[in-house]
């Protein structure tokens, strides 16, 4: 009998959402495809015929994190012209998306914790990159565009405030997914999005000192 376009997707979802569990538990080295077959409840056929392999089937579950930030970063590209609502907008989403998503927070949790950087994750790790690379660009452009509708004052360059507000949303995320019970961050994450947004208007009016470059 064949299959319908929806039914072919709910088994494709169904193996995506046991390779979540599995990698999550187990990390990428750590997981086959029969142990998601079987988590599953199916014969691996079916993965087949969704997936070429087990590298496939693994950067389909990690872009359950980087899709729904892609649309972030469109969004915040395309939408209001008021540059600190847009990254307003995204911090809040980035963090929604955590709290409300388990699919996206599982991914992350994968990408972040169980993944091991070897040669067969490298197509993998090079999307993240430039998913990292591309939200960094955003934000040094908004402070840009802040800056000239005079909503920011002049100060630090905008490069080190967009790696800032980045290197903040990573660390409360990465700080949350490792010990989970460590806070809330449904409980908090109003408070986490004020206070990335304080930051980035605290360190827009201070100016480096000369020869401090803010490397290391």
């Amino acid at each position: 009998m064949r299959r319908t376009p929806e039914q072919a997707e709910q088994t494709r979802l169904k193996v995506i959402d046991a390779g979540l569990r599995l990698f999550s538990q187990s990390g990428y080295s750590g997981t086959t495809l029969a142990m998601i077959a079987k988590e599953a409840g199916m014969s691996r056929g079916p993965i087949y015929w969704h997936f070429e392999n087990k590298d496939e089937l693994f950067e389909a579950v990690i872009a359950y994190s980087q899709t729904p930030l892609q649309r972030l970063v469109d969004a915040a590209r395309a939408d209001t012209p008021d540059p600190v609502a847009r990254m307003s907008a995204f911090i809040q989403g980035w963090f929604d998306l955590l709290v409300s998503d388990k699919r996206h927070r599982q991914s992350f949790e994968i990408l972040m914790n169980k993944t091991e950087l070897t040669q067969r994750m490298a197509r993998t790790v090079r999307r993240e990159r430039e998913l990292t690379r591309a939200i960094i660009t955003l934000f040094e452009s908004l402070v840009d565009d802040a800056r000239a509708q005079e909503l920011l004052p002049a100060g630090d360059p905008a490069d080190l405030l967009a790696l800032q507000t980045y290197t903040y949303l990573m660390g409360v995320t990465q700080t949350w997914l490792f010990s989970p019970r460590l806070f809330s961050l449904r409980k908090h994450k109003d408070y986490f999005h004020r206070k990335c947004l304080a930051t980035l208007f605290d360190n827009a009016a201070t100016v480096l000192h000369p020869g401090n470059t803010g490397s290391g």
